[in-house]
This record gives C-alpha cells, sequence and structure tokens, in this order.
C-alpha cells in the first residue's frame, strides 16, 4: 500500500531552474531575481524573454524578442468568426480556452523537438492571447474587434483593444506590472496541468488550453473574481467583521485569502496593493479598497497565526476594476501573463521528458460477482 498524498501536497515532481518561492519568508524570485526587482524594474516583455531562454535578453535580443510579439499578435478571421459564434453571456474563459485550442488547427505544430517550431509557437501564444481576450469583450457587446497596433507595447496594445482608447502612461505600467506579477508561479495547479499534457508530447496550443481549463477554477484563477464580489457583497467597512466572522464560524472559505506555499503575506500581494495606492493617488479611491483592508485586518487578527494572509487575488481584483476591466475578465488576464511561465516550463521539460504516470491507492471491492440485470436491486 502506498503512501497517500492528497493534491500531491510537498511532493516533488520534477526539478527546475524558472521559479523559486520560500513560503516561510515571502520571497518570490523569476531565475533568480526577485519579484520586487522585476516589477519595478523590468517590462513584461523582457520577464517572458528571462522566463523562457533562462537569462535577462541583450537590447538586441529584447527588440527581436518583442518585435516578434508585435507583428504575431493579429488572428485569423476563421478564429475571431468561431467566437463570434459563442455565447455572449459564457465566461470568457471558456471561449479562450476554446480559442487557444483551435489555433493549434491554424498553426499545427506536432513536431515538438523542432526549435524554430517551438519559438513561433511561443511567439503566436504571448501575442495573439491578449488579442483573443480583447476581441471577445467588444464583441459580446456588439462592437468589432479592435486592430492591435505594431507601435504599443504588449500592456498597453491590450489596454488600447478593449476600448480602442490609448491608455494613459500610469495605466499601462500598472497592466504591465500585473502582468510581471502573474507570469510564473513555479508547480501550481494550470502548471503542472500543462505539464502533465505536455508530457504526452501534445503540441503547445494543447498544452496552453489544458492550462487555462486548470486556471478557471475558483481555487486557482478564478479567485481574483471572487475575492472583489465577495468586498462588493460587504459593501461597507461596518458590514466586515460579521461578514468575516459568520464565514470564519461556517468554515467558509475566505476569497483571496491564504496560500498552499506562503505562510506570511504573499509579496505579490504587497506589490499589487502598492500598485492599488499609485493608481488612487492619479484617479481617486476605489470604494471598496478600505474594505478590503478591513477583511485584511480581520484575518490576520483571527488567523493571522495559522499562516493564513493576503494572496495575490486578494488586491488585483480592486486593481483591475479601477482600470474599467469587467469582473469576468480578471482571470483571462491572468492567462495572459501565465502563459510565458507554462511555455517556460514545457520548453525546460522537453530537456527530459518523461510521462507522467502516477498510481492510486485503490479502495474498492474485489472479486465481486458479475449479477445479471434480472436480478439486479
Amino acid at each position: 500500500m502506498e503512501k497517500l498524498v492528497p493534491g500531491l501536497e510537498g511532493v516533488p515532481i520534477m526539478e527546475s531552474e524558472i521559479g523559486f518561492i520560500n513560503g516561510l519568508e515571502g520571497i518570490l524570485e523569476y531565475r533568480g531575481i526577485s519579484i520586487e526587482e522585476l516589477a519595478e524594474k523590468s517590462t513584461y516583455e523582457e520577464v517572458a524573454y528571462l522566463l523562457l531562454f533562462g537569462k535577462l535578453p541583450t537590447r538586441d535580443e529584447l527588440k527581436n524578442f518583442d518585435q516578434d510579439l508585435r507583428t504575431h499578435r493579429r488572428v485569423k478571421y476563421r478564429i475571431l468568426d468561431m467566437m463570434k459564434c459563442m455565447p455572449e453571456n459564457g465566461h470568457p474563459m471558456d471561449m479562450l480556452q476554446a480559442a487557444v485550442a483551435a489555433m493549434g488547427m491554424f498553426y499545427p505544430a506536432r513536431d515538438i523537438r523542432d526549435e524554430t517550431q517551438r519559438y513561433w509557437s511561443t511567439i503566436r501564444l504571448i501575442a495573439k492571447m491578449p488579442t483573443i481576450v480583447a476581441a471577445f469583450e467588444r464583441m459580446r457587446h456588439g462592437d468589432e474587434p479592435v486592430r492591435p497596433r505594431d507601435d504599443l507595447s504588449h500592456a498597453a496594445n491590450f489596454l488600447w483593444m478593449l476600448n480602442e482608447e490609448e491608455p494613459d502612461p500610469l495605466d499601462a505600467r500598472i497592466m504591465d506590472v500585473c502582468l510581471i506579477l502573474h507570469a510564473e508561479h513555479t508547480m501550481n495547479a494550470s502548471t503542472f496541468s500543462g505539464l502533465v499534457v505536455g508530457s504526452t508530447e501534445a503540441d503547445p496550443y494543447t498544452l496552453v488550453s489544458s492550462a487555462i481549463g486548470a486556471l478557471t477554477g475558483p481555487l486557482h484563477g478564478g479567485a481574483n473574481e471572487q475575492a472583489l464580489k465577495m468586498f462588493q457583497e460587504i459593501e461597507t467597512v461596518d458590514n466586515a467583521r460579521p461578514f468575516i466572522e459568520a464565514r470564519l464560524a461556517a468554515r467558509q472559505k475566505i476569497m483571496g485569502m491564504g496560500h498552499r506555499v506562503y505562510k506570511v503575506k504573499d509579496p505579490r500581494a504587497n506589490a499589487l496593493q502598492g500598485l492599488a495606492l499609485k493608481l488612487f493617488e492619479a484617479k481617486g479611491e476605489h470604494p471598496l479598497y478600505k474594505v478590503a483592508q478591513e477583511v485584511e485586518k480581520i484575518i490576520s487578527e483571527r488567523v493571522g497565526a495559522k499562516g493564513i494572509a493576503s494572496n495575490v487575488d486578494f488586491y488585483s481584483g480592486v486593481v483591475y476594476d479601477k482600470l474599467d476591466i469587467p469582473i469576468d475578465q480578471f482571470t483571462p488576464i491572468f492567462a495572459i501573463a501565465r502563459v510565458a511561465g507554462w511555455l517556460a516550463h514545457w520548453h525546460e521539460q522537453l530537456k527530459n521528458n518523461r510521462i507522467f504516470r502516477p498510481t492510486q491507492v485503490y479502495t474498492g471491492s474485489h472479486e465481486s460477482p458479475y449479477i445479471s440485470s434480472e436480478q439486479r436491486s
């Protein structure tokens, strides 16, 4: 009888040089560089290169990589036509998963050992996912998609495509940092899902589609939507304590709080809170920010000693909402960022791939007789 480890908690399943977490001290690094330093000094394009290729790019390397991304933002009209047939009230994550899977039919990449094919598949996925998300947001409101612009950065172009208004530098920079903060987080559920699919030598579009499916869940990427909805339900600071006390008494999850790895405040939550303050200083405070602060204070008082603190989802929704981004687009933005991390792990996996085949602990019966249909009750 093998030892059962529910959820594979704490079980190493592969070696990696990409991301590092120290959950006791609140440390997150990409390729050895702290997330705080990257959020302050870098761009999403540079971070994507770092994750994928193992080093910060030279000026020429970054210029070429960025140019490749800019020139592959457009999406095939048949994919857009497929998206127009999807229910306008459907969740954007379901649309994104389907559209990314469909991309594999338009850009076949079955030979995953071909480095050139891998590179251009990587470029297409990173470059086109923001276009797909923004296009669907406009389509479901009866508007035509906005053509991507080659003269804007990755983050600024995404905001442009959402509403056909050139974003101010602060909004663009805040979105850029949000993408950096969400780009990689070691062996989480969506990365693991992608690697399981990748271990079968499936193409990268299938891999990313499966990772998007895992990210959809409210215990993973979908938590940012649920956190903001919780703040909306609480509504006022005075309502926060009775609401949270009732949830704790009923042993219900507080969205945006707690993490399987971090036992202190998530460093990404600190960074997002800082972004929120910069945004509020320029454009006025979000009405629910004080509610979020009060919830964080109550949780710290009540269960902080148990290692429960705010995670990346806690403040991200408030930031996105202040940027006038619809609530059900929060998780697709997470996917737009995390695709770089998913693909970095895929590239690493292919160096020494082995198909995942875990075992199980069987708890059923043995030697059970077959009972004919006439005798079954």
